[in-house]
């Protein structure tokens, strides 16, 4: 059985995914570029910034950077008003905590990953937390998930990642790591050929996991 889970976060553990898209969607609006879900979900698959589709319409790199806080000033708006609680995840942390030792490895920035958790259980049951700030190269690049086994000093081989994502996914594979993927309705069009295990919903996790 393995011994260490290294969660993703975003769509895993807090339902968080639609409002990061909505909030980038309005920030482009307002430069007149035009984002749907399709071309994000694109974007997110290949871990491709949609940032680019501002360079792409040649738009004044000076533009960018206010955009990017405004993007981050509405994020933050829906973190604070909207549910993004996930029923289970709590029940299912407690039970794998009393088998595995566990981390949080996420693309979120510290500054939006804090304020998700300033009312919640979650934390408390990891080991450790990496997040943007720790790492040069983000998922879809295996270095997210190895800096997670280099900070257990463990081994692929008695780890395992839990995603939502193909960008996840391929991050896990990249650095030698079986992952479980837990259906997430906003990335179901993503391809997880590649995964262990698929699962309808997290309260499945353990017995798939074999926990």
């Amino acid at each position: 059985m393995d011994k260490y889970i290294l969660w993703d976060h975003d769509g895993v553990l807090v339902d968080t995914e639609y409002w990061y898209f909505k909030s980038t969607q309005l920030a482009l609006s307002e430069l007149g570029i035009s984002l749907d879900k399709s071309i994000y979900l694109e974007f997110m698959a290949q871990g491709r910034s949609c940032w680019d589709l501002v360079r792409e319409a040649g738009i004044e790199p000076a533009t960018l950077e206010p955009k990017r806080i405004d993007r981050d000033s509405y994020y933050q708006e829906h973190l604070i008003k909207e549910d993004i609680e996930i029923p289970g995840v709590l029940d299912v942390l407690k039970k794998l905590s009393k088998t595995h030792s566990m981390a949080i490895v996420t693309t979120s920035k510290r500054s939006d990953f804090d304020l998700i958790h300033r009312d919640k259980a979650i934390v408390p049951f990891m080991d450790f937390v990496i997040t943007r700030e720790d790492y040069v190269l983000s998922k879809p690049a295996p270095e997210p998930y190895l800096l997670g086994l280099s900070k257990f000093g463990a081994e692929a081989k008695n780890s395992i990642v839990i995603e939502d994502s193909q960008r996840g996914l391929q991050s896990a594979i990249a650095a030698g790591i079986n992952c479980a993927i837990v259906h997430n309705e906003f990335t179901s069009s993503h391809d997880f050929s590649g995964a262990k295990y698929l699962v309808n919903s997290i309260s499945e996790l353990p017995e798939a996991i074999g926990a």
